[in-house]
């Protein structure tokens, strides 16, 4: 297969993640514009010797799709490639974005379940790193996946769902690119409805003094609370007969555009700048949103645009453990003297069966950490991973963290059925990177 054919390029540029805290210096880059092309890149990357890695829009923390070898750039592979309304799911090139993906399901008056926060992501990247949104009953985007569609090592196109290939449908789902590059991913989805979002202010004793019953009432809750303060921000989104009312252009203009982007910006560049202020802006941001209640079509309630770039860390404990790991960690940071500008984030997932899924065989809750790009983050999430890891807690694939294969081996009961998957798969590690070696051992 010529280079032309391919799409190949020499690299001349590194490649930078969304946080900007990962680069890496690939030999060629390969664009593919089908599946073929795809797979001929994969084989010439084992020919000569390469590693071969696919990234998708750069939105992990982690190293999970750095490489040195070949990077695919799948933007070529995108689009619905069948919609299946009697069985209600939809197959997608696996490039596309979340973004795309959500607008064309609505227009066939589609929807998947339940959603992550942001849909800047490719269906693949997002899948095979385990993002997922908050819900009581429905889990993560990979809980919705009915059948997936690889390339493997061996340069061979496999299909698998829970009737074909069962065993490697049960890790692929969230497969971190270890088992091969995603290709095609067919998801599970319904008629479009609506959801009634209600968000409002709570202090943080409330939230934690009523999470089982907020948790238990409400098909999708969540919570931000503002370290250094006492208050939290909440979010319940349930099912609704309707009628629409969503979110007024002004209101989306002022509370999701100026305070929370571009206010938002500026007051963390501050903080950065002069850290004694994070504290009083911390109080003031966490009282700058006001209650409102707005009803719409799910990936307009679950998803917002998140300008502020910001590294982030994020476990999922079990639930149970939530309210118990959360007073630690507040208690953790009114005791020192870290100044923290950005709101840490909690959701629940119900417990899933995918192998490697961070909600796999427990119900889960997450708690994420952030700090703005640019500001030293290394002990804030050093004191946080510590309580984190001392209630078992799995952090997410594709955000910051030190934990390696021993540890995964440990709070993860069927880590050893995917890494024996992956030996099968992939014996001579032509997906391998130093994530994988750290995470999944050699």
């Amino acid at each position: 297969m010529s280079t032309a054919q391919t799409g190949s390029t020499k690299s001349s540029e590194a490649w930078r993640n969304w946080a900007g805290n990962v680069v890496s210096r690939p030999v060629r880059e390969v664009t593919p514009a089908s599946v073929e092309e795809l797979t001929a890149a994969v084989r010439r990357a084992a020919e000569d010797g390469l590693k071969v890695k696919a990234v998708g829009t750069g939105h992990s923390f982690t190293a999970a799709a750095a490489t040195d070898g070949v990077l695919i750039r799948p933007q070529l592979l995108t689009g619905i490639r069948s919609i299946d309304r009697a069985n209600g799911t939809v197959t997608v090139e696996a490039g596309t974005p979340l973004k795309r993906l959500n607008l064309a399901l609505a227009r066939e008056g589609l929807s998947l379940t339940n959603m992550g926060d942001i849909m800047e992501q490719t269906v693949s990247g997002a899948t095979s790193t385990g993002t997922h949104g908050t819900g009581r009953d429905s889990a993560s985007i990979a809980a919705q996946i009915k059948g997936l569609e690889l390339v493997t090592a061996s340069g061979e196109l496999i299909t698998c769902s829970e009737k074909e290939n069962p065993e490697i449908f049960a890790a692929a789902r969230i497969g971190l690119g270890a088992l091969g590059i995603v290709t095609a991913i067919t998801f599970a989805v319904e008629p479009v409805f609506l959801l009634t979002a209600r968000e409002e202010p709570m202090t943080f004793d409330k939230v934690l003094a009523d999470f089982d019953e907020l948790h238990a009432e409400n098909e999708h809750f969540e919570f931000y609370w503002f370290p250094h303060t006492g208050n939290c921000n909440t979010k319940r989104n349930n099912r609704s007969a309707g009628p629409e009312a969503p979110v007024s252009r002004i209101s989306s203009l002022w509370e999701d555009e100026i305070l929370s982007n571009g206010l938002f910006q500026v007051v963390n560049s501050l903080g950065r700048a002069v850290p004694g202020t994070i504290p009083t802006i911390a109080k003031i941001s966490s009282k700058a949103l006001s209650a409102r209640t707005y009803t719409d079509i799910p990936y307009k309630v679950f998803t917002s645009p998140r300008r502020v770039r910001f590294v982030e860390m994020e476990y999922a404990v079990p639930r149970a453990a939530l309210v118990e790991t959360l007073r630690e960690l507040k208690s953790m940071v009114d005791r020192s003297n870290l100044r923290v500008s950005f709101p840490v984030e909690v959701r629940t997932a119900p417990a899933d069966d995918i192998a490697l899924s961070t909600a796999s065989d427990r119900d889960s809750a997450y708690i994420a950490v952030h700090m703005y790009k640019g500001t030293p983050y290394q002990r804030y999430f050093t004191a946080a991973e510590q309580i984190f890891t001392a209630h078992e807690g799995r952090p997410h694939w594709g955000k910051v963290h030190t934990r390696d294969a021993e540890y995964f081996a440990g709070v993860y009961p069927r880590f050893g059925e995917f890494t024996a998957l992956r030996d099968r798969l992939d014996p001579d590690r032509l997906f391998g990177n130093a994530y994988l070696r750290r995470v999944l051992g050699d």
